[in-house]
């Protein structure tokens, strides 16, 4: 596996993570299952250029941001993107 390939798959997560998202959204934004993202990301499948333009679109961040490692990729971010506690999700409770 490539060094590029798993750059990808930590931003992946570093970008997850920041969103609040799980694989299974993430899978769901992608309009692929969640164990096709899951085997992707543990590198038993790669990420396809098709996937990085998917990336890009999801996340709202230009595909050479995406490849240029986690922290640069999580910079680029739109504000509208992030989760208001990163590693956070957001749960509703019903009352």
């Amino acid at each position: 596996m490539s060094s590029t390939e798993s750059t990808l798959r930590v931003t992946v997560a570093a970008l997850m993570r920041a969103c609040g998202e799980n694989q299974t959204r993430l899978a769901e934004g992608l309009r692929i299952t969640q164990g096709q993202l899951s085997r992707k990301q543990n590198g038993r499948a790669a990420w396809s250029f098709g996937d990085l333009d998917l990336l890009s679109k999801h996340y709202g961040v230009p595909v050479p941001d995406l490849v240029a490692g986690p922290s640069h990729a999580v910079s680029k971010l739109p504000h509208v993107r992030l989760a208001q506690t990163v590693g956070g999700t957001q749960e509703v409770f019903t009352v």
